[in-house]
């Protein structure tokens, strides 16, 4: 299983040679074309340097597409995710996370600053019951699929029956699809808390995990681990919801 067709994001105020290599190196290990997007309301010639510079980095090595827009990057990203199965950015971009992974209908990788490449060896799936993420893990099964340690976290105070039985059957549907995963419960009262901890102990490359939120107001509102993973601009992570 792999992704046929990714859309990078690339953010006119920003080098784009990191998050232009990281795409490109991700595209050819799985086989998929490649759509460059840029979008800005002016910077012309910023955006020309932008499309030379993704395709001259992806000329002879992937199948490539480059795509300018003169509209808000946040949109530009929503509207041309419809061509692609996975949609990449770089932490810190102008792009908003929290709306694209809400409104494109596609998974969202966020690429860790200034990475060039995105490291499959090591993924940490936070796990609990509801359908964002059954549906995160469902999308990274591509990248599921190449990793060679991956382990399946929940984190519950007081861990009930009904949650380690669907800790292990999540990892029985994994290893259904060729993904051989370890089930981790962890007794914590903090969620949040708990899961980071595990996630920087262990040295994860891609976190994943589904995207919560709750509508207040007409604004989606992100909290606890969804609402960290979104702010911060280290780790390289996979949402979906």
């Amino acid at each position: 299983m792999f992704y046929q067709s990714i859309l990078v994001n690339l953010d006119i105020e920003r080098p784009v040679e990191p998050i232009t290599e990281a795409a490109v190196d991700l595209a050819s290990r799985s086989g998929a074309r490649l759509i460059g997007l840029c979008a800005a309301g002016t910077l012309a010639e910023r955006m020309e340097e932008a499309r030379a510079t993704f395709l001259h980095l992806a000329a002879n090595r992937i199948e490539a597409e480059w795509r300018g827009e003169t509209m808000a990057p946040t949109a530009a990203v929503v509207a041309a995710a419809r061509v692609a199965d996975l949609v990449l950015m770089a932490a810190g971009d102008r792009a908003d996370p929290a709306t694209v992974v809400l409104r494109a209908g596609r998974p969202l990788l966020v690429v860790g600053s200034d990475c060039d490449t995105i490291a499959t060896r090591k993924i940490v799936i936070g796990w609990k019951d509801t359908r964002e993420a059954r549906r995160a893990i469902a999308d990274a099964l591509p990248l599921l699929s190449v990793a060679y340690d991956v382990a399946v976290v929940s984190v519950s105070p007081e861990p009930a029956p009904a949650e380690r039985q669907s800790l292990s059957d999540i990892v029985s549907y994994l290893a259904r699809h060729n993904v051989k995963a370890r089930p981790q419960m962890i007794k914590s009262a903090d969620e949040t808390i708990g899961f980071l901890q595990f996630v920087d102990e262990s040295d994860a490359d891609i976190v994943v995990t589904g995207a919560y939120g709750h509508s207040r107001l007409r604004e989606w509102v992100f909290g606890g681990i969804t609402g960290l993973l979104l702010e911060e601009n280290t780790r390289t992570r996979f949402l979906s919801c």
